[in-house]
């Protein structure tokens, strides 16, 4: 028995002009007796519409024909291509590449929303950010506009606005997962893809040093700043970061009792816990620094689900929990500057610099990469070199100086 095709033509709304005659012209699909209308960037009236039919159409009517004709050889072609046509699939290979003359504006906005509604502010801020910047780098821009060329110019542009490639970085990943997820839902061809070899490769910022030696983390440790002071619970929680695997301050104000497993601190990263199925517990050993930590700045213990610090409270919205964690991380990194200043330490001591000591000094003692990555919650080993980058130019200078050792 023969297969049922849909079938194809272009068509003429006569029926609903407008006040000029003018109607619309789309292509009629039909499929069991069920017919859809796909409209085309033409708008005629009767008497032009039969200008385009014939065997010669002439001059603009010509034009005109030939790319009706595209628009139903198009509509034609995939249904050919189809096993089975429903009208679910034939809709979004038609539309494929419909995106390429939306606005970024509006697929970052609906991203944005996304997130906020997830609870995920960090990322609606990053996102939103990018979009002012495109914006006010072209206003209105769309898909179709954005090709190498384009994502160049708007690079030189930011470092000409006193940017960093990091900023630039950031903000042309959000951009990247964009296309991606356009290309994936069918709104852009994959050729409207801008990124990758022989295209425009994003920019990776310059390695800053940031991890701390073991004997400036000693100074640190061995500071005794006034009991009970503001400054005393920054210098301990920066601490309690440090051994814990470069905890982040978010997952530290989220820990609760039932966190505590014996010796063991068991948690999942607030960052990975909502975007990796698979993400494995970070297990965090208690020694006897990280238990006083607790028991000197600990909330008394009520229950399970008490947070082990007193920096949250319960029923925060996600908005105000982030703005709770930024000001702490505030609060700890303007402590933190005065105590390096006063121990003569020149680097910069913030929460961040705890994570990058903690990789750093782990990796100077001998342990491997995938043991670091697995203790920082990476999910990939190139996320662990990077935080390790600095230890590696240091050694790569001290491997050097073995060249001319003779001068010795």
């Amino acid at each position: 028995m023969k297969d049922k095709r849909a079938s194809t033509a272009i068509f003429l709304n006569k029926w609903r002009p407008n006040k000029d005659g003018v109607c619309s012209v789309s292509v009629r699909v039909t499929f069991n007796s069920q017919k859809k209308y796909y409209p085309t960037e033409f708008s005629l009236t009767p008497v032009q519409f039969d200008k385009t039919k014939g065997e010669k159409p002439r001059g603009e009517f010509k034009e005109i024909a030939l790319k009706l004709h595209e628009y139903e050889k198009r509509a034609s072609d995939i249904i050919n291509q189809m096993p089975i046509f429903t009208f679910e699939v034939f809709e979004k290979r038609y539309y494929t590449n419909l995106g390429a003359h939306s606005t970024l504006k509006q697929y970052f906005e609906k991203r944005v929303q996304d997130y906020r509604s997830a609870g995920r502010i960090g990322s609606a801020s990053t996102y939103d950010a990018a979009k002012v910047s495109l914006e006010k780098f072209q206003p209105g821009v769309k898909f179709a506009h954005v090709v190498p060329n384009f994502l160049e110019s708007y690079e030189n542009w930011m470092i000409g606005q006193g940017n960093s490639k990091t900023t630039v970085g950031i903000y042309l990943r959000s951009l990247r997962s964009l296309f991606n997820d356009a290309i994936a839902d069918g709104d852009l061809a994959k050729d409207q893809y801008p990124f990758g070899r022989r295209k425009y490769e994003i920019p990776t910022g310059k390695n800053v040093k940031k991890a701390l030696s073991l004997e400036e983390v000693a100074r640190i440790y061995n500071y005794k700043p006034k009991p009970q002071s503001p400054e005393e619970k920054a210098k301990d929680y920066w601490l309690f970061l440090y051994l814990c695997n470069g905890m982040n301050v978010k997952d530290m104000a989220l820990l609760q009792y039932k966190n505590l497993k014996d010796d063991i601190i068991e948690f999942e990263r607030a960052k990975t816990a909502r975007t990796r199925r698979d993400s494995e517990p970070i297990r965090v050993a208690i020694n006897e620094d990280v238990r006083e930590i607790i028991a000197k700045h600990g909330n008394k213990i009520i229950g399970p689900d008490t947070y082990i610090f007193p920096i949250l409270r319960n029923n925060l919205t996600p908005i105000e929990l982030q703005k709770i964690v930024h000001q702490k991380v505030h609060v700890i990194n303007e402590h933190m500057k005065v105590i390096a200043r006063k121990l003569g330490i020149e680097k910069k001591v913030t929460t961040y610099v705890a994570r990058h000591s903690f990789a750093t000094v782990m990796k100077r003692s001998g342990a491997s990469e995938e043991y670091i990555g697995e203790a920082l919650g990476h999910s990939s080993n190139k996320t662990t070199k990077n935080y390790l980058a600095s230890f590696e130019d240091d050694e790569k200078r001290e491997k050097s100086k073995l060249l001319t050792a003779f001068k010795n």
